[in-house]
This record gives C-alpha cells, structure tokens and sequence, in this order.
C-alpha cells in the first residue's frame, strides 16, 4: 500500500458570518510556488458562498479573505454557491461549483482571467425532471438498479411548488482540453460520467443533453467496484496530467451502521482517451480517521477536492467531516507505481 500522510488541519471556521458555521471542500489551483484556495463557506441554515485563501508552498497562509470572493446572484444557486473546483485552461480559469436553490443542486460554471473578476456562465449540466432521465435511460433498460433508487425525486421530501430536477453535482473540468475539446466529469449517482465532445461551452444545450442521455451507458466512466465504494463515487480533485495518464483523485462511499463513510480513492485514465479507465486502487487511498474527519457537521468525511505539486509531494487539500480543510500528502511517485500493479485490462478502448 501507499504511504500517505495526514498533515493535519489547514484552516477552520471563524466567527465571521459567512463562515461561521464551517468551511470546506476546496478548490485549488496552483501558480508555482503559490496555491489559490476557493474554499465553500457555511453561514447560518447552510447557506454556501466561496471564500478565497492565498498559500505559500503547500501550507503557509499568506492571505485569507475577510468576506466572499463568489455569492449567489441568481434564482438557480439562492441558497447556496457549493463546493468549488477550479483549472486554468489557455489563459482562462474555469470554476465549476454546485449551484443549490434549496431544492435542485446543479453543476454552473465561472470563468475569470485574473482570479478576482468572476463571470458566470451558468447551469451546464443537464437540466431533466426525474421522469425525463429515467424515460431517455430506460429506453435501452442497462442501467445498474441503483440509479432507480438514487435517482428518484421522492427522496427529496418537498412540498415546493417548484420544479425538481435531477442531482448533477461534481462538476470537474480537466486542465486542459483534449484532442482541441473540453472535457468534463459529472456525477449523477451511484456513477461518475464523463463528456469529451465539446469544442465550446455554448454546445452545451438541451439538446446536446438530450442526445448524450440516449447513449447514457457510453458516457458511464467508472462504477463502484471495491467494498470501500460500494454504495457511490463522486469525483474529487481535477485530474493531473501525468507521464502514466490523468491520475484522478475521487471519493468512494459506503454505508455503516454510523452512517456514510466517505474516502478519498484513485484511479488512472487514459491521457488522450480519457473516457478509459486504465487502473485503480482496490483500497482507499485514504479514509477518515483522525478526530477532525469523524466528528463534525457531517461524520466520517474525507472528501478531496484539490492538489498542488511540489517536487515528487502531491498534496491533497479535503474537507473534513463538512467542517473543516485538512489536507495529506503522498509521492506521486510511488502512487503511479502503485496504480500500474492495478491495471484495468478493457477488450478495447473508447475512442473520445
């Protein structure tokens, strides 16, 4: 097994309004030696904003925002702004976070050329009833029963009058695009999926949805599998591009008699055919297990959203127990080295 080591606590809530109730799950992206955190900040009734920290190296704090760098400013996100995950794409950052509007939580987008300026682009992901996902996927009936069960607006308990939409959370760009096209992860439960088609955001529309839905199976890119996962995954961290393929950090989630337990996994995909799961770990690559990822708003919660780089140290930034940002470090090294003992033989490779 690979070595990694708990750092410990990062930063934790303040007395500060927007984010005196806890701060979590954060966004990373890193510029040499300085790491820009965007971090999901909980005020009173679980309202979400994005707070903003500044590190030298992978953990010494030079500047940490006294207010919110991104607020809900529409009727799609009006209780919250969540979980943020950000790359840099030909001079463009891409923010991808959960819009919530206390009852539907939908992946949107913000871009920004300097960090600070943020223009929203909006709910990307698609926009289906429960009626509408399970008519377009049942139409081929191959889904895993799961989805039935995940994916049913019963769950939801409400008495709105509003319109309730399919979960598609854990919206996660990769850094840069592939064979000249972007290239998503989403994740409607139990799976994650992938989209590799688009030359530009704008060719994201309801119909572009409605074809992708049709051909559901095919854009399914990894399932539970090992017992540490065996309830759902989600995407994590944005992938890194290495010499071996996209080394993908995700959590893997299984049920307990405390409840949910959430861990941070990894996996390996293929560096130009990304929808190709090429290896996985059979085992978390780390789980919750100090005081500060049992106990909190949430128990049992690793859940990793970002890295940094420095030297062969890969530094995974999470939230802990939905309460606090504690990150782990591992060699890159040795985690790839450990990832190739655990190869996924396919009898052929999607083509993006």
């Amino acid at each position: 097994m690979v070595e990694v080591i708990k750092q410990g606590i990062l930063f934790e809530k303040t007395p500060i309004e927007f984010e005196d109730s806890g701060v979590l799950n954060p966004g990373v992206v890193q510029e040499g030696n300085i790491v820009h955190i965007f971090y999901r900040a909980v005020s009173f009734n679980n309202f979400s904003t994005i707070g903003y920290c500044k590190l030298e190296g992978p953990s010494t704090i030079l500047k940490r925002n006294n207010t919110p760098i991104i607020v809900p400013e529409f009727e799609y996100e009006s209780r919250g702004v969540e979980d943020p995950r950000v790359v840099k794409i030909d001079e463009i950052y891409y923010l991808s976070y959960t819009a919530y509007d206390g009852i539907n939580a939908l992946g949107a987008l913000a871009t920004s050329s300097d960090l600070i300026h943020w223009e929203k682009k909006g709910i990307i992901v698609p926009q289906l009833t429960y009626d509408e996902f399970n008519d377009l996927t049942d139409q081929k009936n191959i889904l895993n029963d799961k989805y039935s069960r995940f994916n049913d607006q019963n769950h939801l308990q409400t008495n709105t009058n509003k319109e309730v939409l399919l979960w598609d959370k854990n919206l996660i760009f990769f850094p840069r695009k592939i064979n000249g096209k972007f290239c998503f992860l989403h994740r409607i439960k139990p799976d994650i999926q992938i989209l590799v088609s688009v030359e530009s955001i704008t060719d994201i529309t309801k119909d572009f949805w409605q074809k992708y839905f049709l051909n559901f199976e095919d854009n399914i890119l990894m399932s539970p599998k090992y017992d540490h996962e065996v309830s759902y995954i989600g995407g994590g961290c944005p992938p890194i591009e290495t010499s071996e393929g996209w080394l993908f950090i995700y959590h893997g989630v299984k049920d307990s008699i405390n409840g949910y337990v959430y861990s941070a996994c990894a996996a390996l995909l293929d560096l130009e055919h990304p929808n190709t799961e090429i290896a996985r770990l059979p085992y978390p690559l780390f789980e919750p297990n100090r005081v500060w990822e049992i106990n909190g708003e949430v128990n049992n919660v690793c859940f990793p959203t970002g890295t940094a780089l420095f030297d062969d140290n890969l530094y995974i930034y999470y939230g802990a127990a939905d309460e606090r940002i504690a990150y782990a470090s591992v060699s890159i090294s040795a985690l790839l080295k450990e990832l190739k003992l655990n190869t996924i033989h396919h009898e052929k490779s999607k083509n993006v």
